[in-house]
């Protein structure tokens, strides 16, 4: 972690030509140290910060009053710090009677804040509350309904409940990092005394590094998928010496549990929708016999997407990894024990991260915990799926590799897509495809659940959803696109992204085809398309002209416009069921 004297001197360098981000800071305690940390962190992840903070303990002001200077600053996140400690102050000022209910009543402040028709649209992004035990009443606390410690706790359990009910609250979860350091890391009375700082300068790092992953998970910079080593990574030992009987699992004491607590947390990510992977210098049927005939492994065969385990170089398996999954580097961990292959990955593969694992598998979890690899600012039940989809995938690679003609072999796969509109069903899909997607998005704007049930709504917007099938198995919804009218003759594409999965089958004819059906449908005479680049989009930046569209030379951006009434659909092999809506 990058010590708060460094991340000051990143603001000594030029990150002008960063990509920025307008934020705000809001606090009711010092936060200029903070404010200081949050811009620093910005730049090591490679983002300009463009921040405006709040004047000292002025939260309320700043919110309640529309004519604010938050309002006049227009942020697209807000991040808001009221303190344990200025909670606590006010706490002891309350009758006991008023004391039963602050934490109802901080939690319908922070209501008010998410409800509010102007922030609606922003991302709120709110830290919660690091215990301080008074101990006025001890342990007997969790007993006391009106106890600093109850109110506290019941305050943070309140806080994840809404961060239910309104897809742009997220919780910046400072606790934590308390929980996991100690609360005299996490607070210096010293500094407090002398300046109203709650969080120790040791501690700021810390906190920066948790808002900008949750930055960075708005924004779409998330992990997908995990390679595993398995010799001393997944378990003990080598499996081809040490035999099946050889290697070290299992749930008693010793190293063993270390490594089986170790697969435990695969599994769960596993679960929660981040792709599993194997890239291991082994025989594939050695790497496999643990997976499938060690009674303590707790992952199995099919918990992995992509199984590569041969004498060719890690490097190579993971861009053969890579090449399968189709999602970026960027988007990829990569774990193994060994700190020459770490360095050989690191080397070649840039983007991909490799963390450097302790030498002692039994620090392993602690450390990843510390890291908060894989956070995201959304997820669905669909995403239990995803394994299962990617190992569809790699069987239609390897199929695809017995035709010499494309063609052919995309009339093989039988392909349907079901296509409508936004439905209440897959509005919560939709919205974490538009977080996630980057590289197959031709403006990355992200939005989010209440912003896609509004265009569902809105008559005059033509939402477009594509799911795609083959014989193979269901990939799901996987294209979304959005058409605004910019006048009687004229649609707009606001958004066109699509899930790598599926490129290379037609889809982007199939989905053109679709939009071109729909504007006539409607009355209109063409259609306006724009490309944004981003650092992770440019696979698509000629994806208008290849689609003929031409490029409108007068405009400031990259604008290109189609003509409805001579347009010749496009070649594709994909059937269509149409949604009833």
């Amino acid at each position: 972690m990058l010590q708060f004297k460094e991340l000051k001197k990143l603001l000594k360098t030029d990150f002008a030509n960063l990509p920025s981000i307008k934020m705000a800071l809001v606090g009711d305690t010092a936060t200029q140290f903070l404010a200081v940390a949050i811009k620093g962190m910005g730049i090591s992840r490679n983002y300009n910060i463009d921040l405006f903070e709040a004047e000292y303990n002025q939260v309320e002001r700043q919110f309640m009053d529309p004519t604010s200077e938050l309002y006049e600053y227009d942020a697209d996140i807000i991040v808001v710090f009221q303190s344990t400690h200025k909670l606590g102050e006010y706490h002891s000022q309350l009758s006991v009677e008023k004391q039963l209910t602050l934490a109802e009543d901080r939690i319908g402040f922070i209501t008010s804040i998410c409800s509010n028709p102007v922030l609606a649209k922003k991302k709120i992004i709110y830290f919660n509350y690091p215990e301080i035990d008074d101990t006025v009443f001890g342990s007997y606390a969790n007993k006391v309904t009106s106890s600093f410690n109850y109110q506290v706790r019941k305050l943070n359990f309140e806080l994840m409940n809404l961060s239910q009910q309104y897809p742009n609250l997220f919780i910046c979860d400072i606790d934590g990092i308390q929980s996991k350091y100690g609360r005299n890391f996490m607070f210096d009375t010293n500094i407090y005394v002398g300046t109203e700082m709650v969080i120790s300068i040791d501690a700021l790092p810390y906190v920066a590094s948790r808002v900008m992953d949750v930055v960075c998970a708005i924004k779409g910079q998330i992990k997908k998928c995990l390679i595993l080593d398995l010799d001393n990574t997944v378990w003990g030992g080598v499996i081809g010496d040490d035999g099946l009987e050889g290697i070290r699992l299992g749930h008693g004491l010793g190293i063993g549990k270390a490594f089986t607590e170790f697969q435990m947390w695969i599994k769960k990510l596993k679960q929660r929708g981040i792709i599993i992977c194997v890239a291991s210098k082994n025989n594939e049927e050695t790497a496999k016999e643990p997976f499938e005939k060690h009674p303590d492994m707790v992952l199995k065969l099919e918990d992995i997407a992509v199984f590569q385990a041969n004498w060719e170089t890690k490097v190579d398996n993971i861009r053969n990894i890579q090449q399968i999954l189709n999602i970026g580097f960027s988007s990829m961990v990569f774990l193994d024990d060994n700190p020459f292959e770490r360095n050989m990955v690191r080397e070649n593969i840039p983007d991909i991260t490799v963390p450097e694992l302790p030498q002692d598998p039994g620090d392993y979890l602690e450390y990843l915990y510390s890291l908060n690899l894989f956070e995201t600012a959304s997820y669905s039940n669909l995403d239990k799926d995803r394994t299962k989809q990617y190992q569809v995938e790699a069987k239609r690679v390897s199929f695809s590799k017995t035709f010499t003609n494309e063609a052919d072999y995309l009339k093989s796969l039988n392909m349907i897509s079901k296509v409508g509109g936004f439905t209440k069903f897959d509005i919560p899909r939709v919205a974490q495809l538009s977080q996630r997607s980057n590289q197959f998005n031709l403006r990355t704007i992200r939005y989010t659940e209440a912003d896609i049930k509004a265009y569902a709504d809105d008559p005059s917007i033509i939402d477009l959803s594509f799911t795609l099938e083959d014989k193979f198995g269901d990939n799901g919804l996987i294209a979304v696109v959005i058409l605004k009218p910019c006048d009687s003759e004229t649609l707009f594409v606001d958004t066109w992204f699509m899930s790598c999965r599926v490129l290379k089958r037609g889809m982007e004819n199939y989905t053109l085809n679709t939009m071109v059906e729909c504007a006539r449908k409607a009355g209109y005479k063409r259609i306006v398309g724009e490309y944004l680049p981003t650092a992770m989009n440019k696979m698509v930046e000629k994806h208008y002209p290849n689609l003929g569209f031409k490029k409108i030379e007068t405009a400031e951006t990259d604008l290109y416009e189609l003509e409805v009434e001579s347009y010749q659909s496009r070649e594709c092999y994909i059937a269509t069921q149409t949604n009833k809506q």
